[in-house]
């Protein structure tokens, strides 16, 4: 029985001291986010990922990528985003439990991946520094950059790089180069139809088209534009009229 008890403990020992080994090879090993406060990012993990994938299956990759300050964004561009993807951005500390919890609930029920839990400097943590594979060490990675993020960086300063670098479509990064490529105009000079299009296609890039929209991306858009009158960051007479235009774009194409 001694024996026994002694197996356990040595086990437990054994994984305690794997367990902070694993810890601090994961925290020395973590990128220095404090540098984004004076330089924007050049390229990101994802486009070297998009980059690999195509050379791996024989085509062609163009990467359009180009920056732009965040005060040259429309306000409704930056409140669509937050809205549509983390809606409590402004006064959590990287990690929305509310949402995480909602999202295992759903994702238990349908007994598949359905609803995600990201917050928008989760998002930024992977889209910058990992890869898109699933494990559990991926994961517990982006949870600590984006620890790290929301303590070195500033609010607006986290919303100004995901807007940049957040994948839109096939080989386009960036509210930027999604309006150029899309709509042929600058960021600034986006309508607000185009604005609600654009940030309905986040969770999906690769699937969903601005200029082709889906049902569901019409769906999403008015979801976006309900939620935009419910914080009260339009008026009840905005929400009828670009409801309509958001109809009318979408019945002439």
């Amino acid at each position: 029985m001694k024996a026994f008890w002694r197996s356990v403990l040595i086990f437990l020992i054994s994984l305690i001291v794997l367990g902070l080994f694993l810890a601090a090879h994961l925290w020395f090993s973590l990128p220095d986010v404090r540098e984004l406060n004076q330089r924007n990012p050049e390229i990101t993990a994802l486009m070297q990922y998009r980059m690999r994938q195509a050379e791996l299956q024989g085509l062609p990759f163009h990467l359009r990528y180009q920056w732009v300050e965040i005060r040259r964004m429309p306000r409704l561009l930056q409140r669509s985003v937050i809205l549509a993807e983390d809606a409590s951005f402004w006064v959590h500390r990287g990690f929305d439990w509310h949402e995480v919890r909602a999202a295992f609930r759903k994702n238990l029920q349908t007994g598949r991946v359905v609803r995600g839990g990201s917050t928008i400097t989760q998002q930024l943590a992977k889209n910058l520094y990992l890869s898109p594979e699933r494990s559990i060490y991926r994961k517990l990675r982006e949870m600590a950059i984006t620890y790290q993020m929301e303590r070195h960086l500033s609010k607006r300063r986290i919303l100004e790089l995901y807007l940049n670098i957040i994948e839109l479509g096939p080989g386009v990064f960036g509210v930027q180069a999604a309006s150029q490529y899309y709509f042929g105009v600058s960021v600034a000079n986006l309508t607000p139809v185009q604005i609600l299009l654009l940030a309905a296609t986040i969770p999906s890039p690769l699937k969903h088209n601005p200029n082709r929209p889906t049902r569901q991306l019409h769906w999403r858009a008015n979801m976006i534009l309900k939620r935009l009158k419910f914080y009260g960051d339009i008026s009840d007479s905005t929400f009828v009229q670009l409801q309509g235009e958001l109809k009318a774009y979408l019945g002439h194409r």
